[in-house]
């Protein structure tokens, strides 16, 4: 069985844990083991908070706008895609540097590549903005009523 929805959201910081709790949740009904549905939660919470403190139109000092979060649960994977319309990145995003262990900023693209199995951070091809995906094999509880055959 698959599912997968998509949210639009709002540039604002009160969007980030429902985008958290929306997958929390698809991730307890489907029956997937809390120790993924956790690690993946704080991967999309880092994806989305970069969108709101990034994500926006920072050419003309706008701090609106919208950002897109997207979870496709298909079979023995979850795919999370979290996509703005800011800027972008400057340089391609090979691979997120290392934050300062002291540093209260850096971190969220080194923890989402520790978090998830397969990661790719790039620009919105055709359009601005970035977009964050990254993937995880599934773990499912052993009563998981949507398990993958």
């Amino acid at each position: 069985m698959s599912i997968w929805w998509s949210l639009h959201l709002r540039r604002e910081a009160a969007s980030v844990p429902l985008a958290r709790r929306l997958l929390l949740g698809t991730m307890e009904t489907a029956g997937v083991d809390p120790d993924v549905s956790y690690d993946l939660s704080v991967a999309l919470t880092e994806a989305c908070a970069n969108a709101v403190e990034h994500g926006g139109d920072t050419a003309h000092g706008s701090s609106s706008g919208a950002y897109r979060v997207t979870a496709y649960l298909d079979g023995e994977k979850c795919r999370i895609e979290v996509t703005d319309s800011g800027p972008g990145f400057a340089r391609p995003h090979p691979r997120p540097l290392p934050a300062r262990t002291d540093a209260e900023h850096g971190r969220g693209l080194c923890l989402i590549e520790e978090l998830a199995d397969h990661v790719h951070i790039g620009n919105n091809p055709g359009r601005d903005g970035a977009v964050v995906s990254f993937d995880k094999i599934l773990k499912w509880r052993e009563d998981a009523p949507l398990m993958a055959v």
